[in-house]
């Protein structure tokens, strides 16, 4: 093991521990970077055989759906239908337990044996909760509905007998020709045939799929291009998910043409910059890739509601005990009374309304009768699971996704978008964050590139360099009279630029003319002319599908290297003012295996020359063995430069094909492409045919600059005891340099870095990585103890893609878990996408902890539906991660408003009403236990059936949810100024069993003030029991509502209302089912209420139950008080009174590794 130390050892120095291995290359796992070349086999391997696919007629939609009806082109997004909407509703709904329990209860109370409530009282909470969430899912539908009618009565233009003519979407059909103009959408998934562009090149807009605004070249076939009628037969694959692939072959006049995803245009997308294209329907409705796709992000359940089902089991286990109590002692007393049943009043009688019989009046014997009283006891009582609580929760996440959206200061200025809330139902795991798991570019920085430096056949070109500022220059052309310059502005190398200058007098000029001409020509870009103010002067807006070409694209017309034009034909350039054509000959674009992107171009005097850039790792491998390598060595030198300013990087390289090296790749590049299997592995091999021994011309360094606070928003985090991981597919260097700039990484850390090429490397470096993880510990303890610095050293782990191959999914994964526990900071570079998810897979699986992941990529869709809590950056990269996230927003520092904030808030709201929650159905529930000790276990009730139904929806149901909606424990200024008060969350200070217990203990109390305070007041008088049941009903609804408002931190006006007026709503309620001849306990509040005696007891009740609860909480706040409670304090008198300083001591953050 080798240390490695920058600077004096003092207490600034960086720490280097270098654990890299070198080995041989293992075979992929699961999490590994698996290669491309199997994976384009197992695609793409097989033939489409007539069972595995479909035939598609062109124009002779009667024929193709004369096998098998395809389906229409008809969507439809809703869920119900007028028929359907009743019973799959319901079926939904009834998918939570708790909806079955009420039913279960509602339906034995229907049973005359077991009619404790009247039939239709019993039914009414249930039925209540049911309709409130039908009237949303109705609205939801409705709206549905409504957009798919007018989706699919939008027209298009088919071929309907020689000529075109407008039809509705709907009755669009597969294997008929569809006409599409300029800015129309396409309505279903059509393989181009024919284009208005010479080449047969059309241009398409995919915004409305994936998000992604940039312009996207699709090609017709030069055999069906141009062609007046449209005959022959396409064989493709089955309808599927995939938007990125499509495998079919065409045969034409008895030729067979290969299709790929190139030829293909998909529903949703628009047709730009081509004012006519003509395809014929593959997929249509249902069957598009965008309806396929058009599923949501996988439900995650809030770790909160997991933990609050098993309390609801633990009542559940109390309900059935106190069942149990109630049955058993009616069979003892049963026992006792046997004698006497027939005479006792109220209780069992005999029935002599029949002459001459003598009947047991509702009597069936002891054991009947002990079940009788076990299922009635469970009607009684069943408001101790509250099912309340399920409607409340939706409602109050709701109203916190309402304020989380509107918040100004998660509000993204740039793209104009606020906050989304994907997922209503795990608003409160914001709040309890451990480890967060962030991509870099994008993320962290803007992905907006900028070009910064060049390295030209071993020179160094940067505009930064000795102390030469780069000056931002604005080329331009003239064409037809209209001046023309690039839409971005690009800082440039004054002297670079006056030797680009020189054009090809010299050795040193051709070079740095190759060079440009590769950024310029290597590339997919398409040059847009965007209007300006000026009719005279009109702007180039290259439009990409990566950031990083466009930059480079923009770079090499600073330079004086403009693209002007392209086809799938040919480019146009003008360099320097003069217009150059250049036949593009043959593409290799990008892919993630090769990570190299090839052009082979023909130049006016017949030669043909291959540019090719890509990264370092692929690029150094295909250079020519008889290439200087001393400038391979500089050019090398320099890339490590760049990467350690945290600049991206490529390497640029050519090669001249003579004719019988062009004719072989030709050839063997026909083949290929034409191939009806393994066509992406055939096209791959070919590649390798023009991507080898080539000249290195340079490299270019591209700035990706931070988004504006990420520093400040990391550290927040740090302070806050959450543990920010980095996982990028960039180089380490690039890596590291974003890790200083970001405060991600920091001065006084001790690096570990592993970068291994084999699993027993692999287990070595670990091995010596957590032998030196724990040394450090341990030295931090021991100067801790002997009065030292009370910081330990932080540690942070650095491991590559080829490492991580090794490790997961092996026996080695328990290891890196142990030795990333004990570091603050773990940064992951040269990791594919499912590694990524790999990651977060090794944390989630091995603690408790919660995790969120956030990107704005594909790459990160994986990581971020592994998390816990997936959020979505609307970034450059499209749409994607933001469709399979959580949440959404449109910067990485709107994390710690989120966070620190909403999830703080969120949280303790939460928590503490699901706490309240319980009590509030205990305390009425023990109320009604205790009543039933002294009626012989009859299951009487004395507070009416009316005021039990409305306990929960009217009386105490509202002020529960306003509280958790608006209630804030401490203001944002105090959150962001203290993040150490998030560490509430992940202790779990709102809601543990320790808090469940002692509210269980309070409930109890409360419950026997409310009961035997007014049956000792009352014993030896006459009053009734619906008058002495009113008494109970008031005396719980005020104490629950008064215990609310205890607990409120924040009053607002419609807080007062609601808790107030639930209590007087109670009133009013009680007084007008009194009022009613009919139910049972006519005219009893007026008789009791006008004594002296009841509102005494009233005010007693209250005092007395609350007593003990306003004791305990005022000595643990003044005694013992937590964070929270010391900040919000502070803010009651004002943080000046309070610090001097500006700082309030926190607890400190646990940073243990989890056992």
């Amino acid at each position: 093991m080798s240390i490695h130390s920058s600077g004096s050892r003092s207490n600034n120095s960086i720490l280097e521990v270098s654990l890299s291995r070198s080995g041989s290359k293992a075979r992929p796992v699961r999490y590994g970077s698996k290669g491309a070349d199997s994976e384009g086999l197992s695609m793409s391997q097989r033939e489409l055989r007539d069972e595995d696919a479909r035939l598609v007629y062109i124009n002779d939609p009667g024929k193709t759906n004369e096998t098998f009806e395809f389906g229409g082109n008809s969507i439809r997004t809703s869920k119900y239908s007028v028929l359907t909407f009743i019973p799959r509703n319901l079926f939904e709904q009834f998918h939570r337990v708790a909806y079955v329990y009420f039913l279960i209860i509602a339906i034995l109370n229907q049973l005359p044996q077991l009619a404790v409530f009247g039939r239709g009282v019993s039914i009414l909470p249930l039925t209540f909760v049911l309709f409130v969430t039908a009237v949303k899912d109705v609205y939801e539908d409705w709206r549905r509905h409504k957009s798919d009618r007018v989706e699919n009565n939008r027209l298009a233009s088919v071929l309907v007998d020689g000529k075109f003519e407008e039809k509705k979407w709907r009755d669009v059909r597969v294997g008929e020709v569809i006409r599409i103009k300029a800015n129309e959408p396409i309505p279903c998934d059509i393989v181009l045939l024919s284009t208005s562009d010479p080449t047969g090149v059309a241009y398409v807009q995919t915004i409305n799929l994936d998000g992604e605004s940039n312009l996207k070249t699709r090609y017709a076939k030069q055999e069906t291009h141009g062609k007046e009628g449209f005959g022959g037969v396409i064989k493709c694959e089955k309808p599927n998910r995939n938007i990125y692939g499509f495998l079919a072959n065409m045969e034409v006049d008895g030729k067979k043409l290969s299709l790929g995803s190139s030829n293909i245009v998909l529903r949703g997308c628009e047709l730009k910059n081509t004012s006519l294209a003509i395809g014929v329907a593959v997929y249509c409705g249902s069957e598009t890739k965008a309806m396929l796709n058009s599923s949501g992000a996988p439900s995650k359940r809030s770790r909160l509601e997991t933990r609050m089902n098993f309390e609801i089991i633990w009542l559940s286990f109390f309900l059935v005990a106190l069942c149990t109590v109630t049955s058993v002692c009616a069979a003892v007393w049963l026992k006792r009374h046997k004698d006497e049943l027939n005479l006792l009043p109220y209780y069992r009688k005999l029935d002599f309304s029949e002459e001459g019989e003598v009947e047991n009046y509702k009597y069936y014997g002891w054991g009947l009768e002990i079940l009788f009283t076990f299922l009635m006891s469970v009607i009684v009582f069943q408001v101790m699971i509250p099912i309340s609580l399920y409607i409340s929760m939706e409602l109050v996440r709701v109203g916190q996704a309402y304020f989380m959206i509107r918040d100004n200061r998660m509000y993204d200025e740039e793209t104009k978008s606020r906050f989304q809330c994907r997922a209503l139902n795990i608003n409160e795991d914001l709040g309890q964050i451990k480890y967060v798991f962030s991509d870099k570019t994008g993320t962290l920085t803007q992905n907006k590139m900028e070009f910064q430096c060049a390295s030209i056949w071993g020179v160094d070109y940067n505009s930064t360099k000795d102390n030469m500022e780069g000056e931002q220059v604005e080329h331009s052309v003239e064409v037809d009279g209209k001046v023309i310059r690039p839409k971005m502005k690009v800082k440039v190398n004054p002297e670079l630029l006056q030797l680009s200058r020189s054009g090809l007098q010299n050795v040193e000029g051709k070079r740095i003319h190759d060079f440009f001409l590769a950024l310029a020509t290597c590339n997919t870009i398409v040059p847009l002319l965007v209007d300006t103010p000026d009719p005279d002067v009109k702007l180039i807006d290259y439009q990409g599908e990566s950031p990083d070409e466009q930059a480079l694209a923009y770079a090499a017309a600073a330079y004086g290297f403009m693209l002007i034009e392209r086809t799938s034909g040919h480019i146009i350039l003008d360099i320097h003012g003069e217009r150059q054509k250049f036949n593009v000959l043959g593409l290799h674009e990008f892919d993630s295996d090769r990570k190299r992107m090839s052009v082979i171009l023909g130049y006016p005097d017949s030669s043909v020359k291959v540019f090719v850039k890509g990264a370092d790792t692929s690029m150094l491998n295909v250079i020519d063995k008889s290439f200087n390598m001393d400038l391979v060595r500089a050019t090398e030198a320099h890339l490590h430069s760049y990467s350690s300013m945290g600049l991206r990087t490529l390497v640029i390289g050519t090669r001249d094909l003579n004719a019988s090296e062009f004719e072989k790749w030709h050839s063997a590049f026909e083949a290929a492409s034409t191939a009806v299997f393994g066509r992406a592995a055939l096209l791959r091999r070919v590649s390798s045919i023009v991507e080898s021994s080539l000249s290195v011309l340079g490299a270019s360094a591209i700035e990706d600059k931070l988004q504006q606070g990420v520093p400040e928003s990391i550290e927040s985090l740090r302070i806050a005891g959450i543990k920010v991981w980095v996982l990028t597919g960039d180089k380490q260097e690039t890596a590291i340099s974003i890790g200083y700039s970001s405060k991600l990484l920091t001065s006084r850390m001790t690096q570990i870095i592993i970068n291994s090429k084999t699993r027993e490397s692999c287990r070595k470096s670990l091995e010596d990585a957590l032998v030196m993880s724990k040394k450090l510990l341990s030295s931090s303890g021991v100067a801790n103890d002997a009065g030292g610095s009370s910081d330990a050293t932080p540690v942070a782990l650095i491991i590559d893609g080829t490492s991580l191959v090794h490790i997961l999914d092996s026996e080695l994964e328990e290891q890196l878990f142990q030795l990333a526990s004990r570091c603050s900071v773990v940064l992951c570079c040269r990791v594919a996408p499912l590694q990524k998810a790999g990651i977060v897979a090794l944390v989630k699986n091995r603690t408790s902890d919660m995790t969120l992941a956030i990107g704005d990529g594909a790459n990160d869709v994986s990581m971020i539906q592994m998390a816990d809590v997936g959020v979505g950056i609307s970034g450059q990269e499209g749409r994607q991660a933001v469709m399979a996230s959580d949440f959404a927003m449109g910067q990485f520092r709107f994390l710690v408003p989120l966070l620190l904030i909403h999830g703080h808030w969120n949280y303790q709201r939460l928590g503490y009403m699901i706490l309240y929650n319980f009590y509030r159905n205990a305390v009425l529930v023990l109320v009604l236990f205790w009543y039933v000790l002294f009626t012989a276990f009859t299951l009487t009730t004395a507070i009416n059936e009316w005021s039990t139904t409305l306990y929960s929806i009217i009386y105490s149901s509202l002020p529960t949810i306003i509280v958790g909606i608006l209630d804030k424990d401490l203001g944002r200024r105090t959150l962001l100024k203290y993040p150490q008060l998030y560490g509430a969350g992940q202790r779990h200070e709102a809601y543990n069993k320790k808090l469940f217990v002692w509210t269980m203990l309070d409930t109890l109390w409360q419950s026997l003030v409310i009961f035997w305070a007014p049956l000792f007041a009352y014993w030896s008088s006459t009053v009734d029991v619906a008058s002495i049941g009113d008494l109970w009903t008031f005396g719980v609804v005020i104490l629950v509502n008064l215990h609310l408002a205890m607990d409120v931190i924040r009053w607002y006006w419609l807080t007062h209302v609601v808790i107030w007026g639930s209590i007087v709503a109670t009133f009013i309620s009680v007084m007008i089912i009194d009022a009613i001849p009919n139910l049972p306990g006519y005219w009893a509040f007026f008789h009791v209420a006008g004594t002296g005696l009841f509102w005494l007891l009233l005010l007693g009740i209250v005092i007395a139950a609350l007593l003990p609860r306003l004791v305990v909480k005022f000595v643990y706040q003044y005694y013992f008080p937590n964070d929270i409670q010391i900040c919000r304090e502070a803010e009651k008198i004002g943080y000046e009174r309070v610090v001097e300083s500006g700082q309030i001591e926190m607890l400190p953050i646990s940073d243990n590794p989890p056992r």
